[in-house]
């Protein structure tokens, strides 16, 4: 029975004891000298690298956007100025729950499908590290109060001041000024990355876009401590941004007003131009948009509205349309048919309504079915007589036409202070073998004659051209910003006339088109 007994044996269990604690200080001593290494080689090794960081996490050089330049008229009216707004805006890097946030302030806030969407293509767009994401401008004192009692919900969220573009007539000069709007991220390629670094916005077309440099300024910089949540709570230290150019324009707000009310919203363009300089008084092209609904980020909706609406706000008439110029240039084809002898003031001819070429059928109409009698050339300018103007263009022929016109503008740019400039067709014979690649016929020099076919000009060319004759063949160049005429590097030669006294017969005539009796613009004087 002893043999099956189990004895125990104390000093066996004593060594297996004991290796078992020799084990388990090992494995501790062992795990400690490995915490010991890591956190020597993180306070020695890395000491500088880690020291750098935390010192990048709790102070910050931040840059300071400059204050947009303002834009004033002629006689120092206000049109673009800056005004306080307030907006939410979020630091996605500081935020663990970005879905979850957003329905936060949704609770405090009116948030939109479109706010969350254009946020997120903010979001998604070229920023820099830890720069907020503007999701909603233009808050109300009740949305900002909401957000700063329930602040401490929200870290990586916060409530920023921001000077927000502002145009106070609305939709009056949106045709001239333009508008400013987000910077994407072609845009943003293009830009100095130091000076835009604390830029939203950028002028996207008109007077906005073409002085961008001179309005936009200089950024400044500022040195602050943040604490955990990344609020400041230490100005360490700032340099100022040197603001924008304020810039004075030609405009005149009255003229303007009165040049867009004449329009009466219907479809049109009006050029009004200083002839002794260049200035623009007005320019006006209707309908228009208001351009404030730009400066924070339109809705895809009301974009949609303006882009496809059949009235076409958002096309600038007088600097990129493109029209036949009709009766308007005229007085352009009469001046040329005297400079080449075609026709003399004295010249006439009897209209009976039609004019035919010689081996071709067809008649070639005046407006006046049955026509205008004996016609001389002042007659032919003040009873706008198509006839007399197929006459004198047909023995002129489409060439010297061209050459004489084109010293008055038309088929180039004039070089305004805007960017998109349409430069309109002043046909020749060699213009549609390059262009049509076929021959010019005479017909179409009648056409020409009158200011119809091939030949098209914009309203802004149309004024210019129309200052220059009234200044008697002496060029200016259009310009919306005052003192800035740049005649050094264009030609200024005034257009020569063998008879000067050309200029005043013709000026004559002109008038005579709204003061006499059978004058067809008498019911516009």
């Amino acid at each position: 029975m002893a043999d099956h007994l189990n004895f125990k044996n104390p000093q066996r269990e004593l060594n297996v004891h004991r290796q078992r604690i020799g084990v388990a200080f090992a494995a501790v001593l062992i795990m400690t000298l490995v915490l010991i290494s890591r956190l020597a080689y993180l306070q020695i090794v890395q000491h500088e690298l880690y020291t750098t960081q935390s010192e990048k996490n709790r102070v910050q050089l931040e840059a300071i956007p400059p204050t947009r330049g303002l834009i004033y008229d002629r006689n120092g009216t206000l049109l673009v100025d800056n005004q306080p707004s307030f907006s939410v805006r979020l630091v996605p890097e500081r935020i663990s729950d970005l879905d979850q946030t957003l329905a936060l302030i949704g609770s405090y806030v009116s948030i939109s499908d479109d706010h969350l969407k254009r946020f997120h293509k903010r979001r998604h767009q070229h920023r820099r590290p830890f720069e907020a994401v503007p999701l909603k401008f233009n808050l109300s004192e009740a949305e900002i109060s909401s957000i700063a009692v329930n602040q401490h919900q929200l870290p990586g969220v916060e409530v920023a001041a921001d000077l927000i573009r502002h145009y106070p007539h609305d939709a009056l000069f949106a045709h001239a000024l333009g508008y400013v709007g987000r910077i994407n991220e072609r845009e943003a390629a293009k830009l100095d990355p130091e000076n835009y670094s604390a830029t939203h916005h950028i002028g996207k077309v008109g007077i906005e876009n073409f002085y961008e440099n001179q309005l936009h300024g200089e950024v400044g910089y500022q040195k602050v401590e943040r604490n955990a949540h990344g609020r400041i709570i230490k100005l360490l230290d700032r340099f100022s941004p040197i603001p924008g150019e304020n810039l004075h324009l030609s405009l005149d707000l009255n003229i303007q007003r009165a040049a867009t009310e004449a329009l009466k919203n219907n479809r049109g363009a009006v050029v009004a131009i200083d002839t002794t300089n260049g200035d623009i008084l007005a320019f006006v092209s209707t309908p228009a948009y208001n351009p404030n609904f730009f400066v924070t980020g339109i809705s895809q909706k009301n974009y949609s509205a303006l882009r496809d609406s059949i009235a076409r706000p958002l096309f600038n008439r007088a600097l990129r349309g493109q029209y036949p110029p009709a009766s308007t240039v005229k007085p352009f084809i009469g001046l040329a048919a005297l400079e080449n002898n075609v026709t003399t003031w004295n010249y006439s001819i009897k209209d009976p309504g039609w004019y035919k070429l010689d081996n071709d059928d067809r008649l070639y109409r005046d407006w006046k079915k049955w026509g205008h009698g004996e016609v001389d050339l002042e007659k032919a300018i003040i009873e706008s007589c198509d006839t007399y103007f197929y006459d004198i263009a047909y023995k002129l022929g489409i060439d010297p036409l061209h050459d004489f016109m084109g010293q008055f503008g038309f088929g180039e740019r004039t070089g305004i202070d805007l960017k998109g400039e349409a430069r309109g067709i002043l046909p020749s014979s060699f213009w549609k073998q390059a262009t049509r690649g076929i021959l010019w016929y005479p017909g179409e020099t009648l056409n020409a004659g009158i200011g119809q076919g091939y030949m098209l000009a914009t309203p802004l060319q149309l004024a210019t051209a129309t200052a220059i004759l009234a200044n008697k063949g002496k060029k200016i160049f259009p310009k919306l910003l005052k003192n800035t005429q740049k005649e050094s590097d264009r030609d200024i030669t005034p257009i020569p006339l063998q008879q000067i006294g050309n200029w005043d017969k013709m000026h004559d005539a002109m008038k005579k088109v709204s003061h006499s009796a059978h004058g067809t613009s008498r019911t516009a004087a």
